[in-house]
Order: C-alpha cells, then structure tokens, then sequence
C-alpha cells in the first residue's frame, strides 16, 4: 500500500485537470449551443470535496481565469461573460464551503474515535503480563473499525482461589455494547474476590446481569444478554476449570495441537432472569488439567464465525498455519489474529476478541 499512496494522492489532481482540460476543449470547439461551462465548474467541486483549502482555493482561481479567458478567446459579448465567471465563482464557494464542511466533519469523527479508544481502554484495560503461574495476552479488533469500540469483553484477575479469567460477548456492539461490558466486567472484578468456587461466580454474574437488564425496563428482555467462558486455573497451574455459558468454546493448545474444549452440557447466556431456577449442581463444570507451557486459548464468535469468499468458517483447529509451538502467548494471539485476517481478506462481521493465558515453566520455543 506504500507504494500506491503517491499515486493515489495525485488522482484528485488528475481528474481536475481532465475536468478543466475537457471544458477548455468543448468550449473551443463543440458545436453551438453546447458548451464546456458544466466541466469546468466541476472542477472546483471536485477540488473542494478531495483537497486541502488552499488547494481547492487556487482551482477556484484558474478555473475562473479559464472560464473568462476562453469566453474571450471565443470573442462572447460582456454579458454572457460574466454570467460565465459568475457561475464558476459560485460554484467555487459552494465548493469552498464544502471543503470547510469536510474538514470539520473529520476532525469531530477523529475526536469520535478517541474519545470512544479511551472508553474501551477504561472499560476493557489491558490485562498484565503475568498473573500467577500464568503468561497473559489479549488481542481485540472490533467490528466497527471507525468507532474502535465493540461489545467483547475479558479479564483476568488473581484471587485467593487461583486465578480467575473470563470472555465474553454481550449483546450488540459498538457504542450501545458499552454499558452491558462495564456491567459484566464490574460484576466478574467484584465477585471473583469473594465467589468460593467458580459455580458460585457464575450465578452471582448471572444475578447481577439479571438486575441489570431488569433495571432497564419493567419487562425483562430475553434479548438482553451475555454469553462467557468462565475460567480458574489452581495456585499451581496445575488445574483448570471452565464453565460455559452459551460461548464458543476455548482450546487446549500444546505441542502444536489445538484440542477445542466443548462443554459438557450446554447452558444458556448469562443475565437471562433464569437465576432464580438455577441450582448449585445444574452447573456443569469441566475440568482439565492444564501441562507445563499449555496455553488456554479463549475467543468470542468474530473468530469462529469467520467466514472465507465462499462462506466457510473459520476453524483454528484445521488451520495448517497454526499447527506449530509458540514461544509465548503473544505470538499466539498475533498468529490467530493474521490467521483470521487471511481467511476473511481483512473483513470483520462482528468484534474479534482473544485471550490466551499459557502456564510458564517450559522451554521457549524456536
């Protein structure tokens, strides 16, 4: 792309001066009535939508040079003449205008696109590098790329019961997926604390979701929800627990093997207002234990529901490109991400999320 951008940059030029030339031309020599005023008072439109002001100013200028020295060369009365220069002059402020317009529009979309990085980064920090026993890593690319925001949400969290991790997906995205993630995240960062075991956890998110969605309205919306894979991992790294509610399900990732880790029975999302018909032993819980230099690999749907040019899925567990060791968890989640891009040609349905945690304590890789 680095090198299109010169050439790219000159098109607006180009096509002001095919502009200008095509009007002098049909002036000069079209038969009468036709005229080349339309192609030259296009080109300070043209200037004025894909230039800077000072560029787009001195189109106005020449154009309007042209527009009397052609009329003069063709030997037109005063009267006609001006009208000529008049049309050209205000079309070139319209244009003008325009160019203002344009330039203050970008600047509100890039204050937009900011302030909306700086409440992804409040809402969703960057987890730390290391947690326990554990190597962390985290990727996020949203779906609206002009906004920098969606509606996936991780964390990790040390605790006095090991530590603790979640992703997950709310309803929505952009914008309006912003209160349900700070909902979900406030609820996972108060209850991993003090929630005995991970089943614990789950329904007291389940709850406070619940309230959250009840608190919107008198109704409560079956709509209104969050699917998540919920994780702990034991002091030692030895074990790992997983509850899924309604996720796509993680990986095992070890030796260059991906073994997808599905749920036992399926559950349902969370904060669907089914709390209160929830009892401790209806959750499942899987447990697996988790080898030296394994890695736990956690995405949301904008992974597995990547879709080629034909409409196949994405699955990293076929994916040749991914068969190898990783020398940390970064290099996994840089490697999934490019993967993914590569199999939907940059073209992102829904917000991609990626979190991987791999147990320290083995030789790096080459």
């Amino acid at each position: 792309m680095k090198v299109l951008q010169p050439t790219l940059a000159k098109v607006p030029w180009m096509i002001v001066a095919l502009a200008l030339m095509a009007g002098v031309l049909l002036d000069l020599f079209a038969p009468q009535p036709y005229t080349g005023l339309p192609l030259l008072a296009a080109a300070p439109l043209v200037a004025g939508a894909t230039l800077s002001f000072r560029s787009a100013l001195a189109v106005v200028c020449v154009t309007c040079v042209i527009s009397v020295a052609v009329d003069i060369e063709r030997g037109r009365p005063a009267t006609p003449l001006f009208v000529d220069l008049a049309v050209v002059g205000l079309i070139g402020v319209l244009a003008l205008a325009v160019n203002r317009l344009i330039v203050r529009q970008g600047r509100d979309l890039a204050l937009a696109r900011d302030v909306a990085e700086a409440v992804q980064r409040a809402v969703l920090p960057d987890p730390p590098k290391e947690v326990g026993p554990l190597a962390v890593a985290a990727g996020y690319t949203a779906a609206q790329a002009e906004a920098r925001i969606g509606g996936d949400l991780f964390a990790v969290q040390e605790t006095p019961f090991g530590v603790r991790m979640i992703i997950g997906d709310v309803r929505g995205k952009g914008i309006a997926a912003v209160a349900s993630v700070s909902v979900a995240i406030g609820a996972f960062r108060q209850e991993a604390e003090y929630a005995p075991t991970l089943v614990t956890l789950v329904q007291r998110m389940d709850e406070a979701l619940a309230r959250a969605a009840a608190g919107s309205g008198p109704v409560i919306s079956t709509e209104d929800f969050t699917t998540a894979v919920l994780a702990e991992v034991s002091a030692d790294g030895e074990v790992l627990s997983l509850v899924n509610r309604g996720h796509p399900p993680p990986y095992l990732v070890h030796d260059g093997q991906f073994v997808r880790l599905d749920p036992p029975i399926p559950q349902l999302p969370l904060g669907m207002g089914l709390c209160d018909i929830t009892s401790v032993g209806s959750v499942p819980v899987d447990v697996v234990r988790l080898p030296p230099g394994a890695s736990l690999l956690l995405v949301t749907d904008g992974v597995t529901e990547a879709r080629d040019k034909r409409g196949t899925f994405y699955d990293p567990v076929s994916s040749g490109r991914m068969r190898r060791r990783f020398r940390d968890p970064d290099a996994l989640v840089d490697a999934l991400t490019k993967d993914v891009d590569r199999w939907t040609e940059g073209e992102h349905e829904d917000d991609m999320a990626i979190l991987v945690v791999t147990r320290r304590g083995h030789p790096r890789a080459a």
